[in-house]
């Protein structure tokens, strides 16, 4: 998937942007709280409908400001298609190929994108929450009715936390735990999916990046075998097991939402014992996989969004991951403060903006 062109109006400090990237390699330049990683946010916004930091809609819309318009055209299998997001008063609206579209998954369709921040170099020895932000990211960009799954799996959650928390009749609190169990199965077997898909493209990933000899593994425990039907029928079993806890913490204590994306090096917890060169091996490792499980299913490379990675990166990953992002046929956008290591890495394939207080020269 190639980005043709892209214009973002009103989006956090960025007041009016429009532009064409490079085909292959452009680097975005600027100091620190310019508006660099803004400009990448309103980018994978427009393609993933998710900020690439927690934030609510409303949030994203510039100060003072009544709406937010992102628009682009983007080139999927050679054909041109426009996209558009507004954002105004905490809602979304969102356009394909010029016509409103209501169906998230089919609007997620038209492109694939995958972000790569300094803060997902920490999701080694984070807490469990911040790799199943990961986790669900990359099942999304792999299935986009995932979202939707998702969501309806966490709206289903607050039914019942909320029945929970109020003491509710146990009718009304057992009408939802049986499409819990099966929503939360949903999530458990989509994610299952995704790690058996992308374990093979770790494991060859880790070999060239480490360059260690430990062995790493991605597991997640938790689904583990089993139909979907089984799944849901463990969940629920699982709900009942733990009724008297959830009732006395007031929320519900098992399920995806509690998971964990266990991470192992020579067999060991890579949370517990992995250096931060390993542990950072391990994340550049885990990105690569991602990227070439999404090439592999889907025919192509998506669109790739690194926010200032490289000066996290010691010099040698640097030189692998340039070394691998050249290999790929995949455009990329980079922010950074200093452009000066890269753009000769990069050569003649590299447009260079420069970002300062929200204006973007090009």
């Amino acid at each position: 998937m190639k980005l043709l062109s892209f214009s973002l109006q009103n989006f956090r400090n960025l007041e009016r942007v429009a532009a064409v990237p490079h085909p292959r390699f452009t680097l975005v330049c600027g100091e620190n709280g310019q508006g660099k990683t803004n400009l990448l946010e309103g980018i994978y916004y427009l393609l993933a409908l998710r900020p690439l930091r927690p934030a609510k809609a409303s949030e994203l819309v510039r100060l003072g400001q009544g709406e937010a318009n992102l628009t682009g055209e983007i080139d999927q299998d050679g054909v041109a298609r426009s996209v558009a997001v507004r954002l105004s008063c905490g809602l979304r609206a969102l356009s394909l190929g010029g016509n409103p579209v209501a169906e998230v998954d089919r609007y997620l369709e038209a492109g694939a994108v995958v972000a790569f921040t300094p803060d997902e170099l920490a999701i080694v020895r984070a807490a469990p929450e911040r790799r199943r932000r990961y986790l669900d990211r990359a099942v999304f960009t792999r299935w986009p009715a995932y979202l939707v799954e998702l969501r309806e799996y966490q709206r289903l959650l607050r039914s019942r936390n909320r029945i929970l928390q109020e003491r509710g009749p146990v009718d009304l609190r057992e009408s939802f735990e049986i499409p819990l169990a099966r929503a939360g199965a949903r999530l458990w077997m989509r994610r299952r999916a995704w790690l058996e898909e992308v374990s093979p493209h770790f494991t060859r990933a880790f070999d060239r990046i480490g360059r260690l000899s430990e062995e790493v593994a991605l597991s997640y425990p938790a689904a583990g075998e089993g139909t979907e039907a089984d799944l849901a029928s463990r969940l629920l079993s699982k709900l009942h097991d733990r009724l008297s806890l959830d009732e006395a913490r007031g929320f519900t204590s098992v399920g995806p939402h509690a998971d964990d994306l266990r991470l192992a090096i020579g067999g060991l917890s890579a949370r517990v014992y992995a250096s931060q060169g390993q542990g950072r091996a391990i994340v550049l490792s885990l990105k690569v996989a991602e990227i070439e499980n999404l090439r592999e299913k889907l025919g192509a490379a998506p669109l790739l969004l690194l926010d200032d990675v490289s000066s996290e990166l010691d010099p040698a990953r640097n030189r692998e991951l340039l070394g691998y992002l050249r290999e790929l046929s995949a455009q990329v956008l980079l922010t950074t403060t200093d452009p000066g290591p890269l753009l000769p890495r990069l050569q003649e394939d590299a447009a260079s903006w420069r970002v300062d207080a929200g204006v973007v020269t090009v």
